[in-house]
């Protein structure tokens, strides 16, 4: 490794050539990278918006690499962050460090397989049908209903997207432009788990998350995402090359990132459909897994939503069991002859029967002490009024995650690599403490940490204004009148360049549609396209709008007047019918803890924190966070949150904000 002072002087050649300037806290945070990685003590470090913490850890992450056996890997929460890394923040430092590195460094890029076309699938090689669905964790929710031929939108765009995939280099979702909805994406695409693999695709040679691995193993730095590292760490994959260096930026995603990577779900409908996909695909007898699907069905009625803090009963028990059973016989028999050609369809069958088996065995061995479980249910829609209480006449789904991943993340991650962990709000407060404990490293056998906070350059007071509506209702479960109307006053003054971030889906879906017939103003909303390109749209017209849900929260960097208003409809707790948080909640006041300044107000705080976030990104960058939750400025636990904001100056008068958003948008 390169030491201290080459580094930063590498650091300060590459923001000289970029026509940048050297920040407060970026050297230091630079020299502190640097020490771990030549010490290998765990480092967390809180950099301000505006610090300069990607160059601060991409600078070392070279450095670093260019005499290390293994690469450096570099992971993010979002796809948003992932791709501004890769497309703008690399080459820019690449480009500005030529001939001043002793030689020329590659960093390669690592998405889950889902976000890649699929040439086997493209070529007819996998089912037309959606059997595979229920069970596409990372493909979202199935396509289902009519409308669908070539001449509809989503005909089109499947169209445009085979024409595409004929002529990319990279098979990259990200790079269609313009973008593609979920639904077109899903016809092209294949989860993790439906893949035939290396070993069997006729087509692997083609492979285009195949080939991005295979550039990956021989990279110097590799870029990819929480939910890939916690496969890698956690599930023994190969899906990353060997590291022992590993840079974890939006470390305040990382817990939740994990949690939700081992947290599956089981019902009666995946067992039903898995049984279908094999007596079809496989030609078996399904004929006991069917019944185990009874059993299930039989031993759920009457089970309420929501945490079950006793646990399975014995007859849920006998039902999972008898599921797992029937489906091991199902994959016994349902093996594929040695040397036979490769079939999607029944790859497909059979990793969802393997799934069964899977989740069926954790199910059978959590302990009611460090497991949670729960039974979810989709909400009664009503168009207009979004989603109200959960359909409690419907199937429900078994749900089972670990209480904390604590020990997982020790084990799994921490034990033998150096993690440098960095985000804009990783303390809470001034302290570090409760983000270590969530991540495995305070207690008993934990490793050596240290953690420093490196500010932020902005002026906060002078370029922004936090204006909390206190005048507004409570919130409740739907967005009333009263929201929708001042998100409609704000807009107009603004003129645009909203960023309107919402706690829900349906939320930002509803307002987008009410407000496009009340504005005349652009409003994309996520989900309509790839989230790059909805960024991307978003960031080169002033005065276009942009509606969404978590993944904006955070990850999102729009500096300029293209985002001088940022809108946040609620205080984003987690629901209060969360059965995780519930649980957690529960196990710190067992331990003589507060469970909600612990678990929810802080989960809010740093979220709250992140969204606010959006708005000043550069030193020229002015504009107005509107927090439309009443509570903010009328509950004791407010005076918690604000203080995780950025210290932009605060007001409740609305006739105040308009005029400035009016002044913002003539200027």
């Amino acid at each position: 490794m390169a030491e201290e002072s080459e580094v930063i002087a590498l650091l300060d050649v590459a923001v000289s050539t970029m026509g940048g300037q050297n920040r407060p806290g970026q050297h230091e945070m630079t020299r502190q990278v640097v020490r771990a990685m030549d010490t290998g003590e765990h480092l967390l470090v809180q950099a301000g918006t505006g610090t300069g913490k990607s160059m601060a850890y991409l600078v070392p992450a070279l450095a670093h690499a260019i005499d290390a056996e293994k690469p450096v890997v570099i992971s993010t929460a979002t796809l948003a962050l992932q791709a501004q890394i890769v497309g703008r923040d690399v080459p820019r430092l690449l480009s500005s460090l030529k001939g001043k590195l002793p030689r020329e460094m590659d960093v390669a890029l690592v998405k889950g397989r889902s976000n890649y076309v699929c040439q086997y699938k493209l070529g007819g090689g996998y089912p037309d049908d959606d059997e595979g669905a229920l069970f596409s964790m990372e493909s979202g929710t199935p396509l289902v209903g009519g409308g669908e031929g070539p001449n509809s939108a989503l005909g089109q765009e499947v169209v445009r997207l085979r024409q595409w995939a004929e002529r990319t280099d990279t098979g990259d979702r990200d790079d269609i432009t313009p973008g593609v909805s979920d639904k077109a994406w899903r016809q092209v695409s294949v989860s993790a788990m439906d893949c035939l693999g290396a070993q069997k695709c006729p087509m692997a040679s083609e492979c285009f998350s195949e080939l991005a691995r295979s550039r990956a193993a021989n990279a110097d730095v590799v870029i990819t995402n929480h939910a890939m590292l916690a496969v890698s760490a956690f599930e023994g994959l190969a899906v990353l090359p060997d590291f022992d260096t590993v840079i974890i930026d939006e470390a305040h995603e990382l817990q939740d990132r994990v949690t939700s990577s081992v947290t599956r779900p089981m019902s009666v409908a995946m067992v039903q459909t898995a049984a279908s996909a094999a007596r079809k695909h496989c030609s078996v007898s399904v004929d006991s897994l069917n019944q185990g699907a009874k059993a299930l069905q039989r031993a759920l009625e009457g089970v309420p939503t929501g945490l079950m803090a006793k646990g399975l009963n014995e007859d849920q028990e006998a039902a999972i069991n008898q599921i797992a059973e029937a489906a091991r016989v199902v994959l016994s028999d349902s093996k594929p002859e040695a040397n036979a050609p490769a079939d999607g369809g029944r790859q497909m069958a059979r990793s969802q029967v393997m799934y069964l088996v899977e989740q069926c065995t954790k199910m059978l061995e959590m302990t009611d002490e460090r497991e949670v479980i729960w039974a979810s249910r989709p909400g009664h829609f009503s168009p207009g009024e979004g989603y109200v209480q959960p359909d409690e006449s419907s199937q429900p789904t078994l749900m089972v995650a670990p209480l904390s991943v604590a020990g997982k993340l020790r084990e799994g991650l921490f034990d033998g690599r150096t993690v440098i962990l960095t985000s804009a709000t990783l303390a809470i407060g001034a302290a570090f403490e409760p983000v270590a404990g969530s991540l495995g490293l305070i207690g008993d056998g934990a490793p050596t940490w240290n953690g420093i906070d490196v500010g932020s350059p902005f002026d906060y007071r002078k370029q922004g204004i936090l204006y909390v509506a206190k005048h507004l209702p409570k919130p409740g479960r739907q967005m009333s009148q009263e929201t929708l109307s001042e998100i409609e006053d704000l807009i107009k003054a603004s003129g645009g360049g909203a960023l309107a971030l919402f706690t829900s889906r349906r939320a930002a879906e509803d307002a987008a549609e009410i407000l496009r017939a009340r504005l005349d103003i652009p409003i994309l909303c996520q989900g309509e396209s790839s989230m790059k390109a909805l960024v991307d749209q978003f960031s080169a017209e002033p005065d276009t709008c942009l509606f969404g849900t978590m993944t904006l929260w955070q990850g999102v960097d729009v500096p300029g007047n293209a985002c001088r208003l940022v809108i946040i409809d609620k205080i984003p707790f987690p629901r209060p019918d969360d059965p995780l948080s519930s649980a957690r909640s529960r196990d710190v006041a067992k331990h003589g803890g507060n469970g909600f300044m612990a678990v929810a107000a802080s989960h809010a705080a740093v979220r709250l924190a992140q969204g606010s976030g959006r708005l000043i990104r550069s030193i020229n960058d002015k504009g107005v966070v509107a927090v439309l939750d009443s509570r903010l400025a009328t509950e004791r636990y407010g005076t918690f949150l604000r203080a995780s904001l950025p210290p932009l100056w605060a007001t409740p008068d609305k006739a105040t904000v308009i005029s400035a958003l009016q002044r913002l948008s003539e200027g």
